[in-house]
């Protein structure tokens, strides 16, 4: 997530600076996310688990009666062998095992001046010069680390991802850079599949038809397997939005492989959605124009002449992912001053397939000075509760936020270990926040020192 010369992510500008009182101001229809509501309402805040206590630890603050347990820290050995914890833990989900067990997949969004690479693994592994990837982990009902392994090597900057509906994880290159870029002895910028239980059955094959650019996150539309795709890219022209057809739509692990189409949004009259402000706002007719060059042999896709009509950008396109009969993207934020057509502090769009229907239903935004709260949250999580985790990655203090299905939101942890000087203290961001197939843990990284944690107490309290 983190990146030289810009800010250390992405999503929403939505954060806040206590531990109580969080600075963050929402308008549309929370419900929207959780049931398809479509009426808009301010949303309010308070609500939780009450304060956040120092960790005498130093290294998690919770709410009083959670707890924590650190899984895995970046530098220590692989229970498997085959090298070190890797660094910049990043997005992450978790699967349902036999017997209670549960298989977390974790991204390490590793570039060529990765702190601990990914160890490269026979079989596991797609171009030696790459340094990130993913690692499995096994953990039993107790949450105690059974196993701990590589599960994909070789690939670059996985930064985040998404699960499939038969039980594999996508992992995303956000890159382009091709082979003889950072000394890479291969193209990248694609997507990989991987197989939490056994990575050796899924390998390390790029899922090409997919397309090469610098991909964020993934949904599979659960009905029809088609996969939506996001694109953070760095520099205007910004990203588009996807779409995958699969020849094998719902076919299990592999299937992909088998290719499909890529199409890129297109919503009429609209070239860049930052411009919309106006929440509720409405487009039907979404169009999805083929890519005419998935590889982006010669030239990025965003670049690509899709039609004298254009196609639609924005800019910090992220989260996605599927809920009801639609799929929701996240626009973190907008800055004219970068080439937006329009400022904004986050957005929350909706698209509804079976109407060919866009709408954007959340906007995001500081209530407060806008140099308090806390920037570009990251990972986006449905809670036990029905409510929202997310994962804040800004300057200062860095927390797990929860949003009530009231719209209520309130600190559920923050990071205490300090990465700066303590005259200049400075935190890692939180990243991949998933829960347990149960729903009586969750899993958060810390990019930063790369840490995974995993959180229990009263969830359903």
């Amino acid at each position: 997530m983190t990146e030289s010369g810009r800010i250390a992510t992405r999503r929403q500008v939505l954060a806040g600076t206590g531990a109580v009182g969080a600075g963050i101001a929402f308008s549309g229809a929370l419900a929207e996310l959780f049931a398809g509501t479509a009426a808009a309402q301010p949303l309010g805040h308070g609500g939780g688990y009450g304060p956040l206590v120092p960790d005498p630890k130093g290294l998690l603050d919770l709410p009083k009666g959670f707890r924590y347990r650190v899984l895995s820290r970046e530098g220590d050995p692989l229970s498997s062998g085959e090298g070190k914890v890797p660094s910049n833990h990043d997005g992450m989900s978790a699967f349902a095992g036999r017997g209670g067990r549960v298989h977390l997949v974790r991204n390490h969004e590793n570039r060529a001046d990765g702190r601990v690479p990914v160890p490269t693994v026979e079989g596991l592994t797609y171009d030696p010069a790459g340094k990130g990837g993913c690692t499995a982990l096994t953990l039993d009902s107790r949450n105690n680390v059974l196993s701990e392994r590589v599960a994909i090597a070789g690939t670059a900057v996985n930064c985040a991802g998404g699960p499939t509906p038969w039980g594999t994880w996508l992992t995303c290159e956000e890159t382009e850079d091709r082979a003889g870029t950072n000394g890479y002895a291969k193209d990248h910028g694609f997507i990989f599949e991987v197989d939490p239980v056994d990575p050796h059955r899924t390998g390390a094959v790029p899922l090409t038809a997919m397309g090469r650019f610098q991909h964020e996150a993934i949904a599979v539309d659960p009905r029809r397997g088609v996969v939506y795709e996001t694109e953070d890219a760095f520099q205007k022209p910004f990203g588009l939005f996807y779409r995958f057809l699969p020849d094998r739509p719902l076919g299990g692990r592999g299937s992909l492989r088998a290719g499909g189409r890529l199409q890129a949004m297109r919503v009429p009259g609209v070239p860049d959605l930052s411009s919309i402000q106006d929440i509720g706002a409405e487009f039907d007719g979404v169009e999805w124009v083929d890519v005419p060059d998935p590889q982006a042999a010669q030239t990025p896709i965003r670049l690509q002449d899709f039609g004298r009509r254009g196609i639609t950008h924005a800019q910090k396109l992220e989260g996605c992912y599927w809920g009801g009969r639609s799929v929701y993207f996240v626009s973190s934020f907008a800055r004219s001053a970068e080439g937006s057509a329009a400022d904004h502090f986050g957005q929350i769009w909706r698209y509804d397939p079976d109407r060919r229907r866009l709408t954007l239903v959340i906007v995001f935004g500081p209530d407060t000075d806008v140099q308090l709260p806390g920037e570009s949250p990251d990972n986006i999580c449905l809670a036990p509760s029905g409510g929202l985790m997310v994962c804040e990655d800004g300057n200062g203090a860095q927390h797990v936020y929860g949003v009530t299905r009231r719209g209520e939101v309130y600190p559920m942890a923050r990071g205490s270990q300090n990465i700066g000087t303590p005259e200049e203290p400075e935190w890692g961001e939180f990243a991949g926040v998933t829960f347990s197939p149960d729903g009586d843990t969750m899993y958060v990284n810390c990019y930063t020192p790369g840490t995974t944690f995993a959180v229990t107490g009263p969830w359903r309290r």
